[in-house]
């Protein structure tokens, strides 16, 4: 895994470098300072050389200017470093999101999946830019530090460096101690924020149940439980912050205490002292960064386990290495004994040995019970699904034989909700014609009943139809997403229920929009109000999977079947 990590460096070698070059650099320069303070003390002022000293002090600003530099070479380009490939993750995440089958999106929450695309790759981002940064600060200003100690007083090295590994440890648990607290808190928030929104919500409810009380308690419960999660961080943060800041002290009382007794035995020397003093607050910052690298370090990995996870999953519907384009001549449809399931823990079947034949250019439609596979089996006729058995054509050729792109481009789907992009009118429309131009925009707006609406708009084309359409009304969406079908002028269309829940005028209008947009094509219907399919070239009853009967509405009607049944209830 972390291999696989590191390959991602590969596409900014020369920036990692930078990076790391700027970081060796900062740390190495960072020893000079002491070791330079420390020759003028021992050599330099006993001697008198002043002229010696002003030009070793210039040099100290000179290494505290390149550091500066080299610093902000490092926060900069390194944060770039993270920047750029969390940016070429999130593309490659979100264009292999964009290939995964239908059956990858029933059972994932969106929230997941945005909190993929979102969160764990920032915390990669973080990983790639500061944990190899900071492990090489860390180990090479801790290494270089006790280098120059060593060689300088090994006595007083050895015994200002027993805290360190204590320091290490202490803080790497309490750490991560402090990491779960916070994150018990921002679950706990969660649980507040849904216990109050619910409330909030639902205000009509708790009160025409007098169930205030009900609510206060729960609300209390949780936020108890906040109070809670809060407390024990607050304790744990000051167990941390106590703890640590008593072995800074011990580190400095150490380097001290050695000093003196080494300097009462004539061991060592005063500017030993100070010049140790000067290169524990050189090696203190290092240990917060080591102490702060594993957590880290272990979280980017957790969150790029997460990242390759979905990467890893394979489409489950592929065009096969032969898939040639879609040729539609007369647009007739053929299911021969099709059987499908979904992934479900009873694998129930959804679809049973399903035949049917639509003539090319026929309107079909498809009725029966809720459940009953009517959705199921358009869906596996644009291959979003891929079915258990059997053989699906359109004009003969096989829709696994063609490619998927040649398919959906001969289909159009209205959807019963429909889904359209927090954008403007023209660009919800250009989805269904990359290039259209406002004539055909106002013409396919005209054909789907919508243009009178359109052009009352302040902004016409350009109105922003909110979040999932939330501007527009029900019966408007319908229309644009017809007018977005007349755009795409695919040659077989699916019409899914699209006014079920729509009141008889907007019913009207679209009714009247999609007879226009069906003329010479061929059409699929499924229907909620049966009165709507009467003059439906063929009728299928589907139940359980399987087609029960078909017919004209008046053939069926005759037939006093599940037809007539489902008639008589519903109209």
């Amino acid at each position: 895994m972390l291999r696989r990590f590191c390959s991602y460096y590969r596409y900014y070698k020369g920036l990692f470098a930078l990076d790391m070059a700027a970081a060796l650099i900062s740390s190495l320069l960072s020893l000079l300072s002491p070791a330079i303070v420390r020759y003028i003390l021992s050599s330099a002022l006993p001697a008198r050389l002043f002229s010696e000293i002003i030009w070793l002090l210039i040099a100290v600003v000179v290494i505290y200017m390149i550091q500066a530099g080299a610093t902000f070479i490092r926060i900069k380009w390194g944060h770039y470093l993270g920047v750029w490939m969390e940016n070429r993750m999130r593309d490659e995440l979100f264009s292999h999101l964009q290939c995964l089958s239908f059956s990858y999106f029933d059972r994932t929450k969106t929230g997941t999946i945005m909190s993929r695309i979102t969160n764990d790759l920032f915390n990669i981002a973080e990983v790639a830019h500061h944990c190899p940064e900071d492990f090489l600060i860390s180990i090479a200003t801790i290494i270089g530090a006790y280098a120059f100690m060593f060689s300088f007083s090994w006595p007083l090295a050895l015994i200002s460096i027993i805290p360190l590994p204590i320091m290490l440890c202490y803080g790497i648990v309490f750490n991560h101690r402090l990491k779960e607290r916070n994150r018990a808190i921002r679950r706990t928030i969660a649980e507040v924020n849904v216990e109050a929104e619910n409330s909030i919500q639902g205000i009509r409810e708790v009160k025409s149940y007098s169930k205030e009380k009900f609510q206060e308690k729960r609300f209390s419960e949780t936020n108890v439980r906040l109070k809670t999660s809060r407390e024990k961080m607050y304790q744990t943060m000051a167990q941390y912050q106590t703890g640590i800041g008593f072995m800074r002290d011990f580190y400095y009382f150490m380097t001290i205490a050695g000093g003196i007794i080494l300097i009462a035995f004539s061991k060592a020397e005063v500017y030993d002292l100070v010049t140790f003093l000067l290169y524990v607050s050189v090696v203190l910052p290092p240990i917060d960064r080591l102490i702060n690298f594993t957590e880290q370090f272990t979280q980017g990995m957790a969150s790029f386990e997460r990242f390759v996870e979905i990467l890893d999953i394979k489409p489950q519907i592929e065009d096969r290495e032969d898939a040639v384009p879609l040729a539609v001549s007369k647009g007739t449809i053929d299911f021969k004994d099709v059987s499908f399931s979904y992934e479900t823990e009873d694998g129930s079947v959804v679809i049973d040995k399903l035949n049917l034949h639509i003539p090319g250019g026929a309107k079909a439609a498809l009725v029966g019970e809720s459940g009953a596979g009517k959705s199921t089996i358009v869906s596996l006729l644009g291959r979003f699904y891929e079915r258990g058995s059997g053989s699906i054509t359109i004009d003969g050729m096989d829709i696994d034989d063609v490619t998927q792109k040649s398919l959906h481009e001969t289909i159009g789907f209205v959807q019963q909700s429909v889904f359209l992009f927090d954008a403007s009118i023209r660009e919800n429309l250009r989805y269904g014609k990359a290039d259209a131009n406002d004539e055909e925009m106002w013409e396919a707006l005209r054909n789907a009943n919508l243009s009178d609406f359109v052009s009352s708009l302040p902004d016409g084309l350009d109105t922003e139809v909110g979040e999932r359409g939330t501007r527009l009304s029900g019966g408007q969406k319908q229309r644009l997403s017809i007018a977005r079908v007349f755009l795409k002028n695919p040659r077989i269309l699916v019409f899914d229920e699209a006014t079920s829940s729509l009141d008889t005028e907007s019913e009207k209008l679209i009714q009247e929009a999609f007879d226009r947009l069906a003329r010479g094509r061929t059409s699929i219907v499924i229907a909620h109000r049966l009165s709507t399919v009467k003059d439906s070239d063929i009728i299928f009853v589907i139940d359980k999977g399987r087609v029960r009967e078909e017919g004209t509405h008046q053939e069926l009607l005759g037939k006093k079947g599940l037809y007539y049944r489902l008639y008589s209830l519903k109209d």
